[in-house]
């Protein structure tokens, strides 16, 4: 479907990609991953034909049409949303015209004109031709698509100029799957998506037949609709067959074996140079240091992948809280008319990690400035003994301060006392250098995400709340924060549209809708399952009651609270044992690479296999550190 022939791409002199001979076939469904920076976007936007190569080529299928959706910067106005989403099916458009042109000349010519023949013949293929192509349901699909990706039948008939810059890159995705390209190219697709938009478009990609290249910094997504990985480094594409889950085993793999052939291929330059220098001068080795000085110019080295910056961080200890750390009794937000909370129960408690989820719109941000203090009409809002709360908005990362350098920003709302630590917060979050002094106002979304999330180390507290925390982060960035809230001692409510990382924090989904809130006690795939009225997954939260809580109401009876609570304190007991057991490995792990490490430097020292027998010793325990590391690290990878 697609080829890339010896394609290059440089940058003020810099190379980009370099001779890169690639292929996507029909069908196939490709991630696009790597360092940021690394082209992946530039990329897609050779093959869209928005950027031209250096040199090469790119030839496509006969026929074979290319479509490309942008991160941002799409704006459609002057048109109904339905008329909009409506005008990508050109063509179909152009045969319905086509149709409606010949069967009015068919009602006025008569039926012994010897033109008649021919029309209705051409009006019989066009009709046909029209019914192949789904031209009688392209009203349902212009439909059926609007609402998967969010829009109500209430917004048909907007202009499309209303609309905010998330929502207009929905309309331009909506306008990108109707006319059904050949080759989609999508670059953060789910970027403007809620949840239930992105499993929409999931099941929607892996429906139809066409190639697709993505990026994406949701995991979830990744493994539920790509087949192939493609790593953008080093100025050339490595393929991965499999999802992202599966991408990643193989390329560490790929990374272990390809440093254990440096290490060879070192040792191997490093005798040959010996060689060299010790004999270059001696007339009767010439020939000798010759042949070695051609083998070093003929060997292609080995290079290694970047290693990835580890970002690795914990919440302060929380003080202890009650039991009880928040609850909402009868409460009411509206807004005019529009009760966004409508009488609304909930009761927290410590320890929980409490996913809000629903529909834009639905009110979970509501809820949340309502749990961080907010304001609200009628009920009560009871704060638990001694509860210690830090909120984090859905703009956070747009109310920093633009004026002021990244150290300024976060030594404002630092203690006196955590002044000296700031500089290392910083580090873990990836600020190091003259990192630190760059300006606010010149930061990504990802970096602003990082400092708001590294000013919440500030002081400790019991209750997180965060609102679309992961906006921004990429893929490996959100791991580190998964990391941190499971770790975590206190109580979190969080909103995110990333299906991963609510499935791995969440140990109660509570959905917000129509004014009210449901509670389900459980993962998000136990939430599902509920919602599409099947039986939880076999081994799934067998701790889970048989249906969720009524909205607004405890469950019907005091022994089954009881009995709900205490399957939830045993999880919660069982998970933080877990915890302790990872922590405990992680620290031993670091404590022999260490060892490894020191022990590496020493036997790069010459002198040490002048005695044979401490290079012997040194080899074992290098041997042996090796092989308690790998051993670690399988330990690790199953308690995760």
């Amino acid at each position: 479907m697609l080829q890339l022939k010896n394609l290059s791409k440089d940058f003020a002199g810099k190379p980009l990609f370099s001779n890169i001979t690639w292929h996507l076939k029909k069908g196939e469904r490709v991630g696009l991953v790597g360092e940021n920076g690394a082209g992946k976007s530039t990329l897609m936007r050779i093959v869209a034909g928005q950027v031209e190569a250096s040199e090469g080529e790119i030839q496509l299928a006969r026929s074979a049409t290319v479509g490309y959706l942008p991160q941002d910067g799409i704006v459609s106005r002057g048109r109904t949303l339905f008329d909009e989403a409506l005008s990508a099916l050109v063509y179909l458009r152009e045969l319905e015209r086509e149709l409606t042109e010949a069967t009015r000349r068919l009602e006025e010519i008569r039926h012994d004109d010897p033109a008649y023949q021919p029309l209705l013949e051409r009006f019989g293929h066009l009709q046909e031709e029209f019914r192949l192509k789904g031209g009688y349901s392209m009203e349902a699909e212009v439909g059926n698509v609007l609402r998967g990706l969010g829009f109500g039948p209430s917004d048909w008939e907007r202009d499309c100029g209303e609309f905010s810059g998330g929502w207009q890159m929905r309309i331009a995705l909506a306008k990108l799957l109707l006319q059904k390209p050949n080759v989609l190219l999508l670059d953060e697709p789910t970027n403007h998506l809620d949840i239930e938009a992105r499993n929409w478009l999931e099941e929607y990609l892996c429906e139809h037949s066409w190639s697709v290249m993505l990026v994406s910094h949701d995991r979830f997504f990744l493994d539920r609709v790509c087949s192939r990985m493609v790593e953008v480094w080093n100025h050339t594409l490595t393929d991965y067959y499999g999802n992202y889950s599966k991408y990643l085993t193989e390329r560490e793999a790929r990374v272990a074996a390809l440093r254990e052939a440096k290490r060879r291929q070192d040792e191997e330059v490093e005798k040959m140079e010996d060689f060299i220098s010790r004999f270059r001068y001696k007339a009767d080795k010439a020939a000798l240091v010759q042949s070695r000085m051609k083998q070093l110019e003929k060997i292609e080295r080995i290079t290694l992948p970047p290693e990835r910056k580890k970002i690795r961080f914990k919440f302060p200890e929380p003080p202890k809280s009650g039991r009880v750390v928040m609850e909402l009794k009868q409460l009411t937000r509206a807004y005019g008319s529009n009760r966004v909370l409508d009488a609304v129960d909930i009761t927290i408690e410590k320890g929980e990690r409490i996913a809000l989820v629903g529909h834009n719109g639905a009110g979970k941000s509501t809820l949340m400035r309502v749990l961080a203090g907010g304001e609200f009409q009628e009920g009560e809002r009871l704060p638990g003994h001694n509860v210690v709360l830090d909120y984090f908005a859905q703009d956070q990362a747009q109310v920093l301060e633009g004026s002021r350098t990244v150290y300024e920003e976060i030594l404002a709302d630092a203690p006196f006392a955590m002044v000296p630590q700031l500089r290392d917060i910083l580090g873990a979050f990836l600020f190091s250098g003259d990192d630190i002094n760059k300006p606010v106002s010149v930061l990504s979304g990802g970096e602003r995400n990082r400092l708001a999330l590294a000013k919440m180390l500030l002081r400790p507290a019991n209750l997180l709340l965060m609102d679309e925390p992961t906006n921004h982060l990429d893929l490996f960035s959100k791991e580190v924060l998964l990391d941190a809230l499971r770790s975590f001692a206190g109580t979190v409510v969080f909103v995110s549209h990333d299906r991963h990382f609510i499935d791995g924090l969440s140990t109660r989904v509570v959905e917000v809708e129509g004014g009210a809130i449901t509670s389900f006690i459980g993962d998000y795939e136990y939430y599902l399952s509920k919602k599409q009225g099947l039986e939880t997954p076999a081994g799934n939260h067998s701790a889970a009651p048989s249906d969720s809580l009524p909205p607004l109401q405890a469950p019907a009876s005091r022994e089954e609270r009881l009995r709900i609570r205490e399957e939830e304190k045993e999880r919660q007991r069982e998970e933080k044992r877990r915890q302790k057991l990872i922590f405990a490995v992680e620290e031993e792990i670091e404590t022999h690479e260490r060892q490894l490490a020191l022990l590496d430097e020493r036997m790069s020292d010459p002198e040490l296999f002048r005695d044979h027998e401490a290079a012997r010793r040194c080899g074992e325990e290098h041997a042996g550190l090796t092989s308690r590391i790998s051993e670690l690290y399988r330990k690790w990878e199953e308690l995760q």
